[in-house]
């Protein structure tokens, strides 16, 4: 079973809350939030003035080997609590709740659970189910260069790894696992018998083939940084960064700094033209070099630790291709998740998905649709999905790391640091948090918290995610009896 503890006093973090790097997107109505940027520290008198958290608690609840025998809140008790917490003005549209028991998945208490909202990259969640569901989370992605025999025609053949080393590979990392270095070494061994000095050099980008973009995407998220086109091959320098242009075409760069890569070697490779580079490698092509990539699961818990929205919708899309089903239409991947909700007999009334990561616009799921996912992974004993339950176990943790690095830092919820778990959903249409906490009394639960529809006039966005954090501090620091 997998266990997680964090265990470091005097963990600093700035007294803002919110960051001035938040970015507006220029079309209305639309506000991303997930990406965590640095914070800066505010000075008296010319010298920092950092907040410690108090000492982190067990941080993974649902996974922890205790809690069994803790005493479950009440509804009465959690409506209470719960009820306070959510009176924020800044709530006036209404809020989605749902609380069930980390041990059994009962559903302790609901409040409008289920009518659809905005999820926003809660999303993701529904996306991490489907990538659980299509491929196998210990597998890694080959990143090849094959040749027929007796030929310098070289092939890259991608398999889905978008973060890939342009210079030697990292076996303890996971965005660079596999290098491009590396891979050229080994192709540079594999030719020298023969002597050869140059070298065609195409990519085979036969793998999930799909949309570069989902036609419901905002271009301008592209151009300010938050997302990437959906690629199967990349590297991870390329990684979206608020106020960094996306690359538009991954794939060149890993052709251009292979070809380099090769030439450091004494190959001087010439690239062949693009519209080749969607032809399947020759068959009985010989292997010349491989490198593999992290494991899915490490992967996919990068995407969900950084909210990444391009390589989400990589992974789904291979999760898909894995399971035979379509992969080259805009809804493909959408199509895909909730097939795979249905068939494991989660609520999906109400849910309008348009893309896999949460970032188009206009996409609706509600609270129990959510609570319903939580439930298959917080649950062992149901077996459907087991694998689901490392995947809360990579969940950012609240005042510690990820898109939750800054929230639960603020005076009002602080003091819960370091226990609830969360994936976020922020767009300026709604705001969501998702994921683990323990009650005061050590009862391990999962929670959903979803709004929409709140007033700029009473701070907007940034008001909402501090209200949602204090429903979460409550949640956690109550016993709810």
């Amino acid at each position: 079973m997998r266990r997680v503890m964090l265990a470091s006093a005097g963990v600093l973090l700035a007294v803002s809350t919110y960051a001035a790097a938040d970015v507006l997107d220029a079309a209305p109505g639309i506000l991303t939030l997930d990406r965590p940027v640095p914070v800066p520290t505010p000075t008296v008198s010319g010298s920092p003035a950092p907040v410690v958290l108090p000492e982190p608690a067990v941080v993974d609840p649902v996974l922890a080997d205790t809690g069994s025998d803790a005493p479950v809140p009440t509804a009465a008790g959690l409506e209470r609590a719960l009820t306070a917490a959510s009176g924020d003005p800044a709530l006036d549209g209404g809020v989605g709740i749902s609380v069930r028991d980390g041990i059994t998945g009962e559903e302790l208490w609901a409040l409008d659970a289920d009518r659809p909202r905005v999820p926003a990259s809660t999303a993701k969640l529904l996306a991490a189910l489907a990538v659980v569901d299509g491929v196998d989370l210990g597998a890694t992605m080959a990143t090849r260069v094959v040749a027929p025999a007796g030929s310098t025609d070289l092939v890259l053949v991608a398999s889905g790894d978008t973060l890939l080393a342009p210079g030697t590979g990292d076996p303890d990392a996971v965005a660079g696992r596999a290098g491009l270095a590396d891979l050229a070494a080994e192709v540079a061994d594999a030719l020298a018998p023969s002597g050869a000095r140059t070298a065609t050099l195409r990519l085979d980008l036969s793998w999930a083939p799909g949309p570069r973009y989902p036609s419901t995407w905002n271009p301008n998220d592209v151009r300010d940084g938050f997302t990437q086109a959906v690629v199967m091959t990349g590297l991870a320098t390329q990684l979206p960064a608020a106020g960094r242009p996306s690359p538009r075409f991954p794939e060149r760069e890993v052709a251009r700094v292979f070809a380099e890569a090769l030439s450091d070697r004494g190959i001087r490779a010439t690239l062949a033209p693009e519209r080749t580079w969607t032809e399947p490698a020759p068959a009985g092509a010989l292997e010349l070099g491989s490198v593999e990539s992290a494991t899915y699961a490490d992967v996919l818990d990068l995407a969900l630790d950084r909210s990444e929205n391009a390589l989400t919708e990589n992974l789904v899309r291979q999760a898909a291709a894995t399971a035979g089903r379509p992969t080259t239409g805009q809804g493909d991947n959408a199509d895909f998740i909730v097939e795979r909700l249905t068939a494991h007999d989660v609520p999906t009334e109400g849910l309008v998905l348009k893309d896999a990561s949460g970032l188009s616009p206009d996409q609706a799921a509600s609270a129990a649709t959510l609570s319903g996912v939580l439930r298959l992974a917080a649950v062992e004993a149901s077996g459907q999905l087991p694998e689901l339950r490392g995947v809360l176990a990579g969940l950012p943790v609240g005042g510690l790391s990820g898109t939750l690095r800054r929230r639960f830092t603020a005076d009002a919820t602080q003091d819960v640091a370091g226990v609830p778990r969360a994936k976020t959903g922020t767009l300026r249409a709604g705001s969501a948090l998702a994921g683990t906490t323990v009650s005061a009394d050590g009862r391990p639960l999962t929670y959903v918290v979803l709004v929409d529809e709140f007033p700029e006039t009473f701070g907007g966005t940034q008001r909402a995610r501090a209200a949602l954090d204090r429903i979460v501090a409550a949640l956690t620091r109550c016993g709810c009896r």
